[in-house]
């Protein structure tokens, strides 16, 4: 497979079994990741839930468990990121780890981890926001065509897995 169009759709084909055979949000999330890595590339993935009656967002899902845990919230900064992400539900790009400062205090982390681009892609349910998927890759990374790729073809898988896992979160 050349296209990469086919590409995609063999990777997507891939995602929809795993999706049906999952049986935890980690297993959803499994293969959102495995996913995104197929059609985009990521070297770090996370997926971030908001409550923003509580005011607070907190990691349901990482690749990386080590340096990015899944324990514990964080409090919703009403921030340029706020804006971008919640209010306006646009897709947040930054392809210098300068720009991803000016937004994420672990900054620091994020470079020494070799990344230094990110998308957020916010995932909304009825209007609202419930979720962001986040990926990050080496500085310049998230070129236009791939922040496409990104909105074309991972939106409703992000939706498909967040709808599965947000069942099994409540009981957790």
């Amino acid at each position: 497979m050349t296209d990469t169009s086919d590409m995609h759709d063999h990777a997507l084909e891939i995602f929809d079994d795993a999706l049906a055979v999952a049986q935890s949000s980690t297993e959803a999330f499994d293969a959102l990741c495995d996913l995104t890595q197929a059609v985009v590339g990521a070297k770090l993935f996370t997926i971030m839930t908001v409550d923003m009656e509580a005011g607070v967002a907190r990691r349901a899902y990482t690749n990386d468990p080590v340096n990015y845990p899944t324990s514990g919230t964080k409090p919703v900064e009403m921030d340029s990121w706020f804006e971008v992400v919640h209010d306006r539900h646009e897709t947040f790009v930054a392809n210098t780890l300068a720009e991803i400062d000016a937004v994420f205090p672990d900054a620091e982390l994020i470079g020494q981890l070799g990344c230094g681009s990110v998308v957020n892609l916010p995932i909304i349910e009825d209007g609202q926001l419930v979720a962001t998927m986040n990926i990050l890759h080496e500085e310049q990374y998230y070129t236009p065509a791939r922040v496409a790729v990104v909105k074309e073809v991972l939106t409703a898988p992000a939706k498909r897995a967040m709808a599965f896992a947000e069942p099994q979160q409540r009981t957790a």
